[in-house]
């Protein structure tokens, strides 16, 4: 009888304790897998003994065969248990690296607080969505088009110098207003509309207690079939008793190249009247730039000047606070 059985018994027993030792040494999952694939992977030495089973007597092959099952199934039981303990050992060493000493002192983080610009902004906005208005953006640099002239500013009309702004070497400019929202708006949908817009604006304003050259906007506006100027008013008058409750207002007549009557809203601030939005029926010509049949449609807008806002409501005597960066003063509030 030939001595091949006895030399592969011999060699798959001499594999699975060799096995069994590199098994038991190796120290991490790396390691484990290329020990796993060594042995047991297709070309690995498993297979490798097996591949003389092909010379055996085919009585002899069914022994041989239960001894190779035998010897796999003890170096998967030796990997899984191996591969159990090293991920445990992981899982522990990444823990007391992790811990967190809860005796040791804690650093203090100042909690934040909203900027008062921001945070009217924020109440204005919950205000007119809570009156059914639809919160809309526009780009700050703006051709001449969508800035002026679908506004109903005619190219020498004296409106332009008080809107003298920051003009681009490509013909755009910085937007003088959050009006041109009111335009690209109104040129991409139908009425009826009741949009507010928010956003930052551009001037060339000689700064002072009540001026900035860079200063936030708010626009509201609607068009609808038969508005009127007792809608804008009211509309104001619920705007401003939201967030002031019982303050002083006053319209005096005014004019806009876009509205038509137009009116300055005025409240009382440090004992005196502070000029914070201008308002109007939209003037037909606006109405039909974007589309609109004045003889249909009616619609009405308003720009409220944000910072004018905060100083009412916070009490402040200076706009240029808002922007001093100044931790004593922010953390009034």
């Amino acid at each position: 009888m030939t001595t091949l059985p006895t030399e592969l018994e011999t060699q798959l027993q001499s594999l699975e304790q060799s096995a069994q030792a590199a098994i038991a040494e190796a120290a991490t999952l790396d390691e484990l897998e290329q020990l796993r694939v060594g042995y047991l992977g297709k070309k690995g030495q498993l297979s490798k003994v097996l591949g003389g089973m092909g010379r055996l007597p085919a009585a002899e092959r069914p022994h041989i065969g239960a001894l190779a099952n035998t010897t796999k199934t003890a170096l998967q039981t030796a990997l899984e248990e191996k591969k159990a303990t090293l991920q445990t050992a992981a899982i522990a060493a990444q823990l007391a690296d992790e811990a967190l000493d809860v005796t040791m002192p804690g650093v203090f983080v100042s909690q934040g607080r909203i900027h008062p610009i921001n945070s009217i902004i924020d109440q204005i906005v919950d205000i007119f969505v809570g009156l059914g208005y639809t919160v809309a953006q526009g780009p700050e640099v703006e051709t001449d088009y969508y800035n002026f002239e679908a506004l109903n500013f005619l190219p020498d009309h004296p409106a332009r110098d008080m809107q003298d702004t920051l003009y681009l070497t490509d013909g755009q400019l910085m937007r003088t207003h959050t009006s041109n929202v009111q335009i690209r708006y109104m040129k991409a949908h139908e009425p009826p509309m009741r949009v507010v817009a928010v956003g930052r604006c551009y001037r060339r304003d000689t700064v002072d207690a009540t001026h900035a050259a860079v200063f936030h906007q708010i626009e509201f506006f609607a068009v609808d079939k038969n508005l009127t100027f007792s809608d804008l008013k009211g509309t104001i008058k619920v705007f401003l008793e939201a967030l002031f409750g019982e303050i002083p207002v006053r319209f005096r007549p005014s004019f806009f190249p876009f509205t038509e009557p137009s009116a300055e809203v005025d409240v009382q601030w440090q004992g005196q009247w502070l000029e914070i939005l201008g308002c109007g029926m939209i003037d037909p010509n606006v109405l039909q730039a974007v589309g609109y049949d004045p003889e249909v449609y009616s619609g009405f807008a308003a720009g409220l000047g944000v910072e004018r806002l905060a100083m009412v409501q916070n009490k402040i005597d200076d706009i240029r606070r808002l922007y001093s960066s100044d931790l004593r003063f922010l953390r009034q509030f």
